[in-house]
């Protein structure tokens, strides 16, 4: 198993060494409180999968760490057992809990938080940050209202319970439960009494309208003018979430207008905003808000885009660049209702299908932003390039692709070509292991071809698959080959004299990378076609004639 933000491996020697580091064992269990909890496994090294044949761990090592990481951390706790591997041999799995309400720290007052597979340290800024994110993490089964179990809405319930019945993504057992039991099951019920989640998807209006602070939503349509033109409301608190979900994609007309796309001797349709896209935007706007604030989510329609505004900052860890691959849920028993009803997909897989459906109608990423108390994301309605649309339809109906692939073509489809580092910036990541797993099969299947080395390698669809599809791209100077590159230098250098290398570069082309054109005139000067006097941002180009 690989390392992630819920799991960790290390070597046993981090505890038979002569002076084991608990220090920073302390810190790692610490990050993991604050997160979401995870497991320590120790006696496995990095990339094994099992432990060493016949290792054996005496007691004695169990005890001493518990004590040690104990005396360490505050409000961290642990629950180290000693397992036996299928070779037989033994090794410690290491359970940390989310620390759910208080905030986790070293005994010597230092905070850390598990981010992806690393250790990040909180800063004194972040902290409030943190302690608001606690305070959500258990807003759902709370029971403040003291609502008795048996007053909830029967409409609502009964819709609740015939959803479930129908759902597909519900195990048969689940659905064999009795009403109560089903309550139980999803969190809706507690000591008697209806929690908050269970206010909010099977109360009485009367009992939702109660609570800190129940979802109201805005639609405001807007003129070119940025003057309003429309706008609804839904903040009477009649409804659950499902229901809101339901009015905001019928109520609206807006969604319905598009325009049509030719494809060969038929025209497609092509939704300004696609459904599937809008639905989850306000599905993770309900899922991922925290509920312990007070703010309306707003939907803000432009002639240009469309903008879903939802109160509250991302989860501490999360980011606009890495909301694509970063997932921390802030109302787990929330959106496991909501994936059980097929209201939106699965936790960490909502902005994978996002993407992949805006890329595959030939349109830009969504611009997601952290403003000051909320959280941005950013549609536009443009078609970048409609012959996109054409072409990752046929290669998928072709090669049936995965999502992250369609992803990946689509986005080097529109640019014509990306280097690596292009690529991981535009989708949040840095590693080389993640372009890998996110290209997939497109190298092999002779989809796209690479040149270049390490950062400097660039991707570029397969020519031979771009005639085969038709596929009409813009014509630039990106991909220019070597020896006209070199032609064109020289062609402007003999016409226009001594120039910056930003002169040329503007001239000749901006779409051409820098890096590309400083290799070339050096390859130039190697030659002696070309002179440069001066240095760095002096440096001259020039032709001695």
């Amino acid at each position: 198993m690989e390392e992630n933000s819920h799991f960790d491996k290390k070597s046993l020697k981090a505890l038979t060494k002569p002076n084991p580091d608990w220090n920073e064992l302390a810190k790692d269990c610490v990050s993991f409180a604050n997160a979401q909890g995870g497991i320590i496994v120790f006696g496995v090294e990095d990339k094994e999968e099992l432990p060493p044949e016949g290792q054996k761990i005496p007691d004695r090592i169990v005890v001493k760490l518990q004590k040690q990481i104990q005396s360490r951390t505050i409000n961290v706790s642990i629950l180290p057992q000693l397992k036996t591997a299928e070779n037989g041999a033994e090794f410690i799995e290491l359970l940390v809990q989310r620390s759910a309400t208080a905030i986790a720290s070293t005994s010597s007052g230092r905070y850390y938080m598990r981010v992806n597979d690393d250790c990040k340290p909180i800063l004194p800024d972040k902290l409030s940050r943190l302690l608001t994110d606690k305070g959500a993490f258990v807003w759902e089964t709370q029971t403040y209202l003291k609502v008795k179990h048996n007053e909830y809405d029967s409409d609502k319930m009964n819709k609740f319970i015939a959803d479930i019945q129908e759902s597909n993504r519900v195990s048969s057992f689940v659905k064999e439960k009795s009403a109560q039991e089903l309550l139980e099951h999803y969190f809706m019920i507690s000591g008697g009494f209806l929690t908050n989640l269970g206010v909010l998807w099977i109360g009485k209006r009367e009992h939702r309208a109660r609570l800190l602070y129940s979802p109201s939503i805005q639609f405001i349509k807007y003129d070119e003018n940025e003057q309003k033109v429309n706008k609804l409301l839904w903040d009477d608190y009649s409804k659950n979430p499902k229901e809101l979900i339901h009015a905001i994609m019928n109520d609206i007309p807006d969604w319905k207008e598009g325009i049509e796309v030719a494809d060969g001797i038929f025209r497609k349709n092509i939704s300004n905003y696609e459904e599937p896209v809008i639905r989850e935007l306000i599905a993770n706007a309900l899922v991922h808000r925290p509920y312990t604030i007070r703010g309306d989510i707003f939907i803000n329609l432009y002639p240009d885009r469309l903008e879903v505004h939802n109160p509250g900052l991302l989860p501490l860890g999360v980011t606009p660049q890495n909301i694509l691959h970063k997932s921390i849920q802030r109302n787990p028993h929330l959106a496991k209702v909501f994936y059980d009803l097929k209201l939106m997909e699965k936790e960490g897989s909502g902005y994978d299908k996002i993407y992949e459906i805006l890329l595959s109608n030939g349109k830009p990423l969504p611009e997601p932003y952290e403003e000051y108390d909320r959280v941005k994301v950013i549609i536009r309605k443009r078609i970048v390039n409609k012959f996109v649309i054409q072409f990752i339809e046929k290669v998928n109906a072709e090669f049936q692709l995965r999502s992250k692939e369609i992803i990946s073509l689509g986005l080097i489809a529109q640019y014509t070509s990306l280097t690596a580092i292009e690529f991981a910036q535009k989708l949040g990541f840095s590693e080389k292991d993640d372009i890998r797993s996110w290209l997939g099969r497109l190298i092999e299947l002779k989809l796209l071809k690479s040149k270049g080395k390490t950062k400097g390698t660039e991707y570029y669809v397969e020519p031979a698959v771009l005639r085969k599809h038709e596929f009409k791209g813009l014509t630039d100077l990106k991909n220019i080959p070597s020896h006209r590159l070199e032609a064109l230098l020289i062609e402007d250098i003999s016409r226009y004299g001594e120039s910056s290398i930003s002169q040329i570069h503007q001239r000749i082309g901006k779409e051409i990378p820098l890096r590309t054109l400083r290799y070339q005139l050096n390859q130039l000067l190697e030659k002696g076609e070309i002179k440069k006097d001066g240095e760095k941002k002096g440096t001259r180009y020039f032709i001695d004639k």
